[in-house]
């Protein structure tokens, strides 16, 4: 994805456990395919437990990078994508337990560039108005306590099922049934109303961020393989 468009990656109608065979054969650079599909969903839910945009960034890099240096441990089980997923969730609880342990009370659970206004047809009125209510859905949702913000990101913004959202979070269905009600409640009828209409307004994952990513993450996993494969 460039300047906001998306930009076709070779092959990408391969399934991911085909790119992952082909990463672990050699193909090192086809792990820009997982990159592209799951750069959105990996920055929201980071973002979720660490409130900020920049440390989000790099703690998906670091997924990333951990991610593609135990490829030959994904054993199919499970999706690629909530396997990923769990990694990106693990270093970004790991990243908060470093920097301020009070905030973590769910990693015992674990363990055992802004809104894009210049769309056609909206009017300066119109863009302000989206820009504010960008910013008042972000500010109510990291007024969340962190484990309601993990749960209703995964299942409300990035629509993922509840038996999914469990297994991403390593909780019971129930449980996150029980912290998406009270997430909503605390959001407020109104306000989540407006939450669940404008989803993809906030948290937005656009061409710049996306392509960075992809680009840091590449230099560093390729700079490291040249002329092996994961299997040597």
């Amino acid at each position: 994805m460039r300047d906001g468009i998306e930009v076709e990656v070779p092959n990408s109608e391969l399934s991911d456990q085909e790119v992952v065979r082909r990463v672990i054969e050699g193909e090192p650079a086809l792990f820009e395919i997982l990159m592209r599909r799951y750069n959105r969903r990996l920055f929201r839910v980071t973002r979720s437990i660490v409130t900020n945009e920049l440390e989000a960034e790099d703690i998906v890099q670091d997924a990333y990078v951990r991610a593609y240096e135990h490829l030959n441990q994904f054993e199919g089980r499970a999706r690629f994508s909530t396997w990923l997923t769990k990694i990106a969730i693990y270093e970004a609880y790991a990243r908060v337990r470093r920097t301020d342990y009070k905030k973590v009370d769910s990693i015992s659970l674990l363990e055992g560039e802004g809104l894009d206004v210049k769309s056609k047809g909206r009017d300066p009125e119109q863009q302000t108005y989206d820009g504010e209510l960008k910013m008042v859905l972000e500010k109510a949702f990291d007024a969340l306590p962190d484990d309601y913000r993990s749960v209703f990101m995964l299942r409300e913004i990035e629509g993922l099922s509840t038996a999914e959202a469990a297994e991403c979070l390593e909780i019971s269905e129930e449980n996150v049934k029980t912290r998406l009600h009270r997430a909503r409640a605390l959001l407020q009828r109104e306000l989540y109303s407006l939450a669940a209409t404008n989803e993809n307004a906030a948290f937005q994952f656009l061409g710049d961020r996306c392509d960075r990513i992809v680009a840091r993450v590449l230099e560093r996993i390729l700079s490291g393989n040249r002329g092996r494969t994961l299997d040597e």
